[in-house]
């Protein structure tokens, strides 16, 4: 066998259910911005934008939790390519793609309105999971590396 065994093998795996626990709350933050944001009164642009963050965190901790092994610019990256394709798939337009957008899941998940500022948000809650992860792991709740 080629290079070497990792020296803690469950690492990987606490760091995916970390990575699950924080995006959870992060989903139930971005719910919960959405349903009562407007009726406590938040701005629009804080309600509107607000989501679009939380969702790109949450993209950005759900990637991780599938491949904990790579480095968090590696998962920034994978997270920021899919969010730019999201929001560019907004400009694409087909019956039943528009039928899914109507609904609540799609509203939430691929969103309906196409908007460059939305990449800014994605951005800014990219920049955001990097910040949890590395809080997670200086607090020492799971094993990352180093390196990362």
């Amino acid at each position: 066998m080629h290079g070497t065994q990792p020296v803690n093998s469950a690492a990987p795996l606490r760091t995916s259910l970390i990575r699950a626990a924080l995006a959870l709350v992060v989903i139930a933050c971005g719910l919960s911005l959405r349903w009562y944001g407007f009726p406590l009164g938040l701005p629009a642009f804080v309600a509107k934008y607000g989501g679009s963050l939380l969702w790109a965190t949450m993209v950005f901790l759900l990637v991780g939790v599938l491949l904990p092994r790579l480095t968090r610019a590696q998962l920034a990256a994978i997270a920021m390519a899919i969010a730019v394709v999201v929001e560019f798939s907004r400009l694409v337009h087909t019956p039943w793609l528009d039928a899914f957008r109507l609904t609540t899941a799609g509203a939430l998940l691929l969103g309906r309105i196409f908007s460059l500022w939305n990449l800014v948000a994605y951005a800014v809650g990219i920049a955001l999971g990097i910040w949890l992860d590395r809080l997670a792991a200086m607090r020492g709740f799971v094993g990352w590396a180093k390196a990362r």
